[in-house]
């Protein structure tokens, strides 16, 4: 029953689109997105039952759609990305060409962090800095009650 429900949902999209680039003329709208979204994978992955992946190969203009949609926004069609793309780094030393001023921005961001966790900390009172401690020559400064009784 769920195979003969799709199939027929597959058969009245193609019905849909008829002759047309996208559902609703020459430009797509967020129905392509959708329809393209759940084509796309049944039309490209390899499926362990191929019966609904055939049944949409049949329809000619469905498969145009999808592939029309993958060289107009993925011209690599999902195989190697585009020069234009970010690689990841590889072991060729590819990661100095990759951003020259990585190592910077990895040492400011921290620093940054630092900075604001450390800014919390005494903003909020959980670390507070006493002023006094030892006066000149390592001495300790003389309470006021304790001067008076010297004197």
């Amino acid at each position: 029953q769920l195979y003969r429900d799709a199939r027929e949902c597959l058969t009245l999209l193609s019905q849909r689109l008829g002759s047309q680039k996208f559902f609703f003329g020459d430009s797509p709208a967020s129905l392509d997105a959708f329809v393209f979204s759940r084509l796309a994978p049944l039309l490209k992955a390899k499926l362990p039952n191929g019966k609904l992946q055939q049944h949409l190969k049949s329809l000619q203009n469905l498969c145009n759609y999808c592939t029309s949609i993958l060289s107009l926004y993925f011209p690599w069609d999902g195989g190697e990305p585009p020069a234009s793309a970010p690689r990841a780094a590889g072991s060729d030393g590819g990661e100095a060409e990759e951003d020259p001023h990585k190592r910077r921005n990895q040492l400011l961001s921290v620093l940054v962090g630092l900075a604001a966790m450390l800014g919390y900390a005494f903003l909020s009172g959980i670390v507070s800095i006493q002023r006094g401690g030892a006066g000149p020559a390592g001495h300790q400064p003389i309470a006021l009650e304790e001067e008076e009784e010297e004197e």
